[in-house]
């Protein structure tokens, strides 16, 4: 007769000897996230393929896949020269290249921004390396504003969106160098020193060439794809949803045109190399308006200024993002007399 043996004895300490379950084991991941999510759609294709059947789904559908596919491939190579240059280019160039006078160096910071092409996510964070490398802060913001507006991707697009008015495409290079200019020398006039905080080294230094780069790119892509997405079906949700009246309206009046348009540009936060893809499709808003959008959203978004409030402090970003913002509208409205 088999005897079983007793469970060994432990001293009752008052603790559960079971094991603690883990807690990653209760949370949804990913892939579980999608699967249930095709399960979802495929109990309910035949709602969907209802929904989708309208008139003004197939118009949404129409404008959103239209944005989406014209402005993937600038972002995709936009996000990939500007990884490379966070990367590969050394901060110190930035320091050896720029004049030594600070006023000349704001301008010369700005144009650089026309042959280093630098997405919103990338500029932030060279200018903070540029400010810890000692390079006058007035020059690095400078940089950070015309990086994203200016650089040859950001135009090429403008005039890929705008094939009938090509006058756009000066209109935006003149009106947002002009803003990052302006911008740079007002705060070599009247930034305070105490207001900037010393940047933190950024999360890509110290590792590998290639591993910097690559967890770059998927930082960014991540990012901006996203936003990309949101502002498509922005655009495709005005085109088709809102009443077309409400449009006219609202596009009739100059003033009020050109400040909802600049305020769409801080809510959507569109990567530079895809917003002029979204501002073409708002046909019923005049060239000044859209310019405007054009020239806000790469300098002050709300991305934007969440990485300039972690990068150089909140106080820095409070006085900064507003005075951005207006000077950005003034000289858009002021280009777009003169130039459109």
């Amino acid at each position: 007769m088999a005897v079983t043996k007793a469970p060994p004895r432990t001293r009752d300490t008052g603790e559960d000897p079971r094991p603690a379950p883990d807690p990653e084991a209760r949370r949804l991941n990913s892939p579980l996230l999608l699967t249930l999510l095709m399960l979802l759609v495929v109990l309910c294709q035949g709602p969907i393929r209802g929904a989708l059947g309208a008139p003004v789904m197939q118009s949404w559908m129409t404008v959103f896949v239209a944005v989406l596919v014209q402005a993937l491939p600038f972002l995709v190579l936009g996000v990939l020269l500007s990884a490379a240059i966070a990367v590969f280019v050394p901060p110190s160039f930035f320091a050896r290249a720029l004049p030594k006078n600070p006023t000349l160096a704001v301008p010369v910071a700005g144009m650089a921004g026309v042959v280093l092409p630098g997405c919103e996510c990338a500029s932030v964070p060279v200018a903070g390396a540029l400010v810890r490398r000692g390079v006058t802060p007035a020059a690095a913001l400078a940089f950070l504003l015309s990086a994203p507006a200016i650089n040859p991707i950001v135009l090429t697009a403008t005039a890929v969106a705008f094939p009938r008015n090509p006058e756009m495409v000066v209109a935006r290079l003149v009106a947002s160098l002009l803003v990052a200019c302006a911008m740079g020398w007002l705060w070599l006039r009247l930034g305070r020193t105490d207001l900037l905080k010393s940047p933190a080294r950024h999360a890509y230094e110290g590792q590998g060439k290639g591993a910097a780069f690559w967890g770059s790119v998927r930082h960014d892509v991540m990012h901006a794809g996203g936003f990309l997405v949101v502002g498509a079906m922005a655009a495709a949700t005005l085109k088709a949803v809102v009443p077309q009246t409400w449009l006219r309206t609202a596009a009739e009046n100059p003033v009020i045109a050109v400040l909802a348009l600049a305020a769409l540009a801080v809510v959507l936060s569109i990567c530079s190399e895809a917003d002029a893809f979204v501002a073409a499709s708002l046909t019923q808003f005049s060239l000044t308006a859209r310019l405007t959008f054009l020239v806000v959203g790469p300098m002050i978004d709300l991305k934007l200024f969440a990485m300039q409030t972690g990068t150089f402090g909140r106080a820095f970003a409070l006085r900064f993002a507003p005075a951005t913002l207006a000077l950005a509208i003034v000289v858009s409205v002021l280009t777009g007399l003169v130039m459109l």
